[in-house]
């Protein structure tokens, strides 16, 4: 169920999306309108889960994490106890930072981030060691060209 904004909601939104550290007069004096309706407006907006958890964006090669895989996993097992013991495994690798399943020949995608090809090559040991996969490709990002949170409201 999506929810209805009108156009100062969107305006908020994109306020908060490029720069959520942003002062609620900053972002009242942008969107046209004056603190404590904007104040309102994010409340409602949080309380209908449009505005969901706030973060800090950090840089992983700043962080010696320069290594992006995608890892695509195809997999023969379909059954409810392997796919929980799977996204167990999954959300306890902090080195995840996407996990989608997919219609089509793959089963899974994973977006990973490591320090290098051995590091990868370790979540990769252990990842099988937890549970049987089929199958594993990993393609090593060799450029990102580009990366964003920010969605077109």
């Amino acid at each position: 169920m999506s929810v209805q904004l009108d156009a100062i909601d969107r305006k908020i939104l994109g306020e908060l999306q490029h720069d959520a550290s942003q002062s609620l007069d900053e972002i009242a004096k942008k969107v046209g309108s004056s603190k404590t309706p904007v104040w309102n407006r994010i409340r409602k907006l949080r309380d209908a889960g449009v505005i969901g958890q706030q973060t800090v964006i950090l840089d992983p090669e700043a962080l010696g994490l320069e290594a992006c895989f995608f890892v695509l996993i195809r997999t023969s097992e379909h059954e409810a106890d392997w796919q929980h013991k799977f996204l167990a495994a999954l959300k306890a690798r902090p080195e995840v930072l996407e996990a989608h399943r997919l219609a089509g020949e793959i089963d899974y995608i994973l977006k990973v981030r490591v320090k290098n090809a051995k590091a990868y090559d370790e979540f990769y040991q252990a990842l099988i060691s937890e549970v049987r996969i089929y199958n594993v490709t990993a393609l090593l990002s060799m450029e990102e060209i580009k990366s964003t949170t920010v969605l077109p409201v």
